[in-house]
């Protein structure tokens, strides 16, 4: 084989297992780049979608949502056990904070 053809192979082999490893890619990937969870709203599992955020962390997250009756900002998530500073600041382009009462 020519060397052409060889670097040619590479190549194609390379972008195809890179199109492959992108479609593999998590779906809490795939939830980061669309529409914010709204925290108000956000099922458990929509909550578990979030980067860095299990299932007991989603459970907290709407038990602090039922006893206080709503996030009412964003940087409220930090008063949720497992949510510090850093944590939240990773998440805080991927949530918002909209009122599920409707008038």
């Amino acid at each position: 084989m020519s060397r052409v053809l060889v670097a040619a192979l590479v190549i194609t082999l390379g972008v195809a297992a890179h199109t492959v490893r992108a479609q593999d890619a998590p779906r809490s990937t795939a939830a980061a780049v669309g529409a914010p969870v709204n925290l108000n709203s956000a099922s458990v599992a929509q909550l578990e979608a979030l980067p860095g955020i299990g299932r007991a962390t989603a459970e907290r997250i709407v038990e602090y949502r039922q006893k206080n009756g709503g996030f009412k900002k964003a940087e409220d998530l930090m008063n949720v056990r497992g949510i510090g500073e850093k944590s939240f600041l990773k998440l805080k382009p991927l949530i918002t904070v909209a009122s599920t009462r409707t008038p």
